[in-house]
């Protein structure tokens, strides 16, 4: 997951696996019942979730941190996944999080969104 911040196509990933790209797609698909890029965008938009949740970073910062390239891109993928925007995501997280609060229920709280 360290790389989510590096663009990374099937063809990258099916060559790290050394295989062709419809092999890892047939592959992947039958393991996990979806597509390479799909789950790409997936981790993407939990990474970006998480970064919501605990950093002061700007939406365009993070679109770059988790891989997405610009804050436009990152605010479609998250209202599709998420079902709200990202600025409206944080605010209702902080708004339900204590402050000092850990990280731990994070998830409970997350899967009230979506992702």
């Amino acid at each position: 997951m360290g790389r989510l911040d590096q663009p990374l196509t099937v063809e990258d990933l099916a060559r790290r696996a050394g295989m062709s790209a419809r092999h890892l797609g047939r592959h992947f698909r039958a393991a996990t019942g979806t597509t390479p890029l799909r789950w790409l965008l997936t981790q993407r938009i939990r990474r970006a979730q998480e970064l919501l949740e605990t950093t002061g970073d700007t939406v365009d910062a993070i679109a770059t941190a988790t891989g997405m390239g610009t804050a436009t891109t990152l605010r479609r993928h998250f209202q599709r996944t998420v079902g709200v925007p990202p600025d409206t995501y944080r605010r209702t997280f902080r708004a339900r999080t204590p402050s000092g609060a850990s990280g731990g229920p994070a998830r409970a709280r997350r899967a009230s969104f979506g992702a």
